[in-house]
């Protein structure tokens, strides 16, 4: 049953329930999100969602009388344990609308014994929105981004488009202006766990493909939270300034991207205002630009199959706050691209590797600091309870004991320097309040009270010396009545009906009775009587009103340090954010001495020079396995011979040798060094990357009508259009997923055009070996191959790259490894026999000379001869001496003769 179909006319025999039609009221005023009703200590969900929610939370389907001749089907949740429950739904994707009770259940019997208990909705609670500490990864933001659209703007064009996005449990909150090339790549930066858009946008295929790349949950609006002619004005009463100079410039799109989502907010959250910080640009020329599909690629925060464990993030995370992890993970999704920024985290790294003892103290006073920003956020917003006032407490503590441990060190880096500065500035004062103020493990919640500190309120003691001891108080007087009388089986006891009663057997309350004067009746048991005594009421009143009263003055003293800690929101939040910023130092520092990075150097060059480079996701995983050691590889993209612009480097070599680990090793080292972190090489030059592009592995995407080939060709298409001679470029098997003719087409093209339109600097893995030959007409285009060893019809991978080219693939080698049945290994390698004694193709050196292109670009080949060429394998062997040979000799002289031989054959 749906509450439409509730709200349907009733048949006259049936009648409403007062608690029913409060709950239709309620439920058709929020239609989007599922409504929790609070009912006691029960969050109540009825018709159909309750029938989601059931679904959802694997939990009991019940009903709960009937309506309109149906039954009303019902699902609960304990209050108590309703944060576990919200998680699950928000994960899959709900928005929950929670209802409170608004007035107490007395003063509703006061209206008539059939009233209800005023109920409203306190909160929307929608993946961007989270707060609560068990509903928040703690290592990553939380972000609310909004997105909208004008015509016009200061980037050019037709359209330009707006960001905003916050962390409401932090209050970061940042805008930028983008355009219809960096909004994939801006958004995937961002990473939102909620994205608003207004609806009409929605409404275009290619911009809800766009933003459902993106990842969050979609949430449309109404237009008018984005009109842009009110956004100033909105972000000056939210921010209760009178103009927003104060806070920078901001184009109109970034205005009215930060006007809807404070709408939202408002929306949302139903009058409490989240501790926001003032927006903040956030250029994006100022940063890397990294799109989805080379996000995705390269693992940089989740893997393919969305596991944050064997990302590079999980790989290089050594920090021990939860705000530090954040920042890490800001810095890896955002490399900058301005290398004095770069070099001053560098400096910071240096810092803390020339200080290790500092360091590990640091590091270990850090690990023991809560979340101060996620609870300063929590307090703000009336959500916050006892134990993040103590976290707010216990950061200061931290903070005080950093800047004890970091005094002496004398100058410090730029970034450091600053750090502390913003510990320096805290309020220390405020720290010390908290501190005597709040009591170790203080409850969760604060109407249960028993959080502030013995001793810091001399009435809260003596009020609480009253009922704790209270029990103390009513022996004693038991004891006294039971002498008095003689009664030693007399007993005082309690219930909720009578409260505190005298109780003795009947036999034996002559007593009692005869004195009805002091010793008044109240109630006749089987075998026993109760009585009470104005003594007893008056003890029982003042024991009552004791807890009370103790627990008015702990809400009043929790309320007054929770408005302090507001009123120092931004001096707290900035010493937060000086702990993040040494956490993160030193956790890179950490990393870098444990796993043998070195400090890259980065300037404005088109350089790309690295050698002894590792893949740190695989090196650490091959340490942790107990495996073989990484084979490292060098890597020179940069301009070489006087040249102007970057190199393109072709690897061929057969699957599994080690072609993918090389390119995204490299992409990786330019990701981890421009995010100012040092790099797992023995030394590494990086001119700035300003756009990284990665094409590498294959995938479907079945949703939106994609073959595998063409998601491809999609990003292929995305590359050759976007890539610029700064940019650094990765590309993989580029033509595998068509016909050969066709793949090798389009692999020579895209080649051609990186190499003379792009100018980028490349790395294009390749099975095409007919591709090798254009390294002799392209002056910027290097051989590279995948060593390998072949011994007795097997295959052994070196995982070295060397310059040169493979003359085969060793397909049927690895089809081997990979256990093919051994009928279908021998078949194959009488198929490949057969094919290649056809030679149906030209020698790609031919084919080259051929093309009109490479005819007007470079000279005309020398005319073949006729004449028989000398088996050059069979002469060079007269020049060996195997006995003044190395290995390494050996094995290369071993691919000469080889390359020797395959030459002789094709021109014989």
């Amino acid at each position: 049953m749906s509450v439409q179909s509730a709200q349907k006319t009733a048949p006259a025999d049936t009648k409403v329930t007062p608690m029913m039609a409060q709950y239709i009221e309620i439920k058709t005023a929020n239609p989007d999100s599922l409504l929790f009703y609070r009912m006691g200590d029960f969050y109540e969900l009825f018709f159909e969602d309750a029938e989601v929610a059931a679904r959802a939370l694997g939990i009991t389907l019940t009903k709960r009388g009937k309506h309109q001749g149906e039954d009303i089907p019902m699902c609960g949740v304990p209050v108590h344990a309703a944060d576990d429950y919200l998680q699950k739904l928000i994960g899959l994707g709900h928005r929950v609308s929670v209802c409170e009770q608004t007035e107490d259940p007395a003063e509703a019997k006061k209206r008539g014994s059939k009233s209800v208990v005023r109920r409203d909705v306190v909160r929307l609670v929608t993946p961007g929105t989270l707060t609560e500490e068990r509903l928040l990864d703690a290592g990553a933001n939380n972000y609310l981004a909004a997105l909208t659209r004008l015509r016009g703007g200061s980037l050019g064009g037709d359209a330009v488009y707006g960001l905003a996005w916050i962390d409401m449990s932090t209050g970061a909150f940042q805008v930028s202006e983008t355009d219809d090339q960096r909004l994939g790549a801006d958004l995937a930066q961002i990473s939102p766990r909620e994205l608003i858009i207004a609806d009409n946008l929605l409404q275009e295929s290619e911009l809800r493909q766009t933003a459902e790349l993106a990842g969050g949950a979609l949430s449309p609006v109404p237009r008018a939270f984005f009109d842009s002619a009110t956004a100033t004005d909105r972000l000056a009463h939210y921010f209760g300034v009178k103009t927003l100079d104060g806070f920078g410039t901001f184009s109109r799109a970034e205005l009215s991207a930060a006007a809807g989502i404070l709408s939202y907010i408002e929306k949302t959250q139903l009058g409490e205002r989240p501790p926001l910080d003032p927006p903040t640009r956030q250029a994006g020329a100022g940063r890397m630009l990294i799109d989805p599909a080379t996000r995705a690629n390269l693992e940089l925060t989740r893997t393919l199959s969305g596991e944050k464990q064997g990302s590079l993030l999980s790989t290089i995370d050594r920090t021990v706050t939860g705000g530090g992890s954040r920042l890490l993970a800001s810095r890896l999704a955002g490399p900058l691209i301005e290398p004095e920024t770069i070099s001053g985290r560098h400096d910071a790294i240096a810092f803390f590797l020339d200080n290790e003892i500092m360091r590990e103290g640091l590091r270990q006073t850090l690990k023991g600091a809560p979340d101060m920003a996620r609870a300063l956020s929590r307090i703000a917003l009336n959500r916050g309870g006892p134990r993040d006032v103590l976290a707010v407490s216990e950061g200061m503590r931290a903070v005080q004991t950093v800047l004890d441990q970091t005094g002496h060190a004398g100058a410090f880096p730029a970034e450091i320097a600053a750090a502390r500065t913003s510990l320096e500035q805290a309020p220390h004062e405020l720290g010390g309040e908290l501190a005597r103020a709040i009591k170790e493990d203080p409850p969760l919640l604060k109407r249960d009270g028993g959080f502030v500190a013995p001793g810091y309120d001399e009435n809260l003691d003596e009020l609480r010396a009253l009922r704790d001891e209270s029990r103390k108080v009513i022996a004693r007087l038991q004891a006294d009545y039971s002498e008095e009388l003689g009664i030693r089986s007399l007993k005082i006891k309690h219930n909720n009906v009578l409260g505190w009663f005298i109780e003795a057997p009947t036999a034996q309350t002559e007593k009692l009775t005869a004195d009805p004067g002091r010793f008044i009746h109240r109630q006749t048991m089987a075998g026993a009587m109760r009585f009470t005594t104005t003594e007893l009421a008056d003890l029982e009143s003042r024991i009552a009103s004791a807890g009370e009263r103790a627990l008015s003055i702990e809400l009043g003293i929790f309320d007054r340090l929770a408005d302090a800690i507001v009123a120092a929101g931004e001096a707290l939040k900035a010493a937060a954010h000086g702990l993040s910023i040494l956490d993160v130092s030193a956790a890179l520092a950490k990393l870098a001495q444990e796993e043998g990075h070195v400090r890259p150097h980065v300037d404005d060059s088109r350089a790309f020079d690295i050698t002894g480079g590792r893949h740190p996701v695989v090196e650490r995983a091959l340490k942790l396995s107990g495996g073989e050691t990484f084979v490292a590889n060098d890597a020179g993209l940069g301009p070489q011979n006087g040249a102007a612009h970057g190199c393109i480097w072709l690897i061929t070599g057969p699957n599994m040798a080690g072609k993918s680990t090389f390119l995204r090793q490299n992409a990786l080292i330019a990701v981890m060094a421009q995010m100012g972190a040092y790099v797992p090489a023995d030394s590494a030059h990086i001119g700035v990357v300003d756009r990284l592009f990665s094409r590498v592995g294959a995938a479907d995407d079945l949703a939106r009508g994609r073959s595998t080939f063409m998601v491809e060709m999609v990003e292929t298409a995305a590359i050759l259009n976007q890539a610029g001679d700064r940019s650094l470029v990765i590309l993989d098997e580029i033509g595998r997923g068509t016909a050969t003719f066709d793949g090798l087409s389009i692999a020579w093209a895209t080649i051609e055009h990186l190499h003379e339109v792009n100018k980028s600097r490349a790395l294009f893995a390749t099975h095409y070996h007919e591709l090798t030959a254009l390294s002799g007409k392209l002056d910027r285009l290097s051989n590279a191959t995948v060593s390998v060893k072949e011994w007795n019809g097997d295959v052994i991978f070196l995982h070295e790259i060397v310059p040169g080219a493979a003359d085969r693939s060793y397909g049927i080698q690895v089809a081997k490894l990979a256990g093919l049945p051994a009928s279908v290994v021998e078949r194959s390698r009488q198929v490949l026999s057969q094919l290649e004694e056809q030679d149906r193709q030209s020698p790609a050196e031919s084919l080259i000379d051929e093309l009109p292109l490479f005819a007007a670009l470079t000279p005309t080949a020398p005319a073949a001869t006729e004449a028989p060429v000398p088996d050059a394998a069979l002469e060079k062997i007269d020049t060996l001496n195997p006995d003044d040979m190395t290995p390494r000799e050996a094995l290369e002289a071993l691919y000469a003769l080889k390359a020797a031989r395959a030459r002789s054959n094709t021109h014989n």
